[in-house]
């Protein structure tokens, strides 16, 4: 039987699983407009809605496991100036929209929690609410993030990656992503990316905390 809390937090995971799925396709479909390939808005993808990225199996591994994917955004490299830069500069944008927004995300939570100690305007069991779904959504996003980094096709990280491969290199690993999603699920049962994934989050949020507790420090 669920509790109340577990139940508040699956609700709570729903617009956080939306944004941090949404708003990484469309840094994707945004760098590589601007790196003047036409595809992404040609398909659709250069777009906040959410249902134009979903993918359900990745969504729901999202809401599950806290790492999940999106339908990849179309690309069309031969629109780049330097293909191989145009890649990695593409990957790299989904990754940096997730940490930003994890950054927003605890800023956010230092504002109400400075405003709530100094002004009591806002009751505190709504700051605990609120600050509870601004450190998750940060907490998601973060996962989100450096499960994309691991590079292992087709993951962000081995498109960044792919910019200091030798060009022999590069299309070796491109001939062979379509079996690179059974690593990914082995690698996913073994529990290694549940570690991996935990470290990396842990080391981030710490950094992000202690700029928080910096910014505390300074106005109270």
């Amino acid at each position: 039987m669920f509790s109340v809390e577990a139940i508040k937090e699956w609700i709570m995971m729903i617009p956080i699983v939306l944004i941090a799925l949404t708003f990484h396709e469309f840094a994707h479909a945004w760098v590589s407009t601007k790196l003047g390939d036409p595809t992404p808005r040609m398909t659709g993808r250069l777009s906040l809605n959410p249902l134009a990225h979903l993918d359900p199996v990745g969504a729901i591994l999202m809401l599950v496991t806290r790492f999940g994917w999106a339908k990849p955004v179309q690309i069309n490299a031969r629109y780049y100036k330097n293909p191989k830069l145009g890649m990695a500069l593409t990957a790299a944008a989904g990754p940096l929209m997730n940490l930003l927004i994890a950054i927003v995300s605890m800023l956010l939570y230092t504002l109400v929690f400075i405003i709530t100690y100094k002004t009591r305007v806002i009751p505190e069991v709504v700051c605990d609410e609120i600050g509870y779904f601004l450190q998750l959504l940060a907490l998601v996003n973060l996962s989100f993030m450096v499960f994309n980094i691991i590079p292992i096709p087709p993951l962000d990280g081995s498109r960044v990656l792919s910019i200091i491969l030798p060009t022999n290199a590069y299309f070796w690993v491109q001939k062979y992503e379509r079996y690179s999603f059974i690593l990914i699920i082995v690698l996913s049962l073994s529990g290694f990316f549940g570690r991996f994934i935990g470290a990396g989050v842990g080391f981030i949020m710490n950094q992000i905390i202690g700029l928080c507790n910096l910014i505390v420090q300074a106005v109270l």
